[in-house]
């Protein structure tokens, strides 16, 4: 049987500002029927999208406007 050595590492994470970081992007959802549009850049793109579900289901009147950034973890110099 081998042996192992643990230690206490210290991690930190937030957004990634890396030159490689992936995209902020937008979606908008329907809280009714979960129905979601694409990715879009910008969040104003993903809001039009709530008209034109609106307009097709004007039952349905909550919708999230949903963010996704990246984010990075490393290791913290203690």
């Amino acid at each position: 049987m081998g042996s192992s050595v643990f230690y206490h590492q210290l991690w930190t994470i937030g957004p990634d500002r890396e030159p490689d970081a992936e995209p902020v992007h937008y979606a908008a959802e329907c809280a009714v029927c979960r129905a979601r549009s694409g990715d879009h850049p910008t969040a104003k793109q993903a809001r039009e999208w709530f008209f034109s579900h609106a307009g097709g289901h004007p039952e349905h009147l909550t919708y999230r406007l949903l963010t996704a950034e990246p984010y990075r973890a490393w290791r913290r110099n203690p």
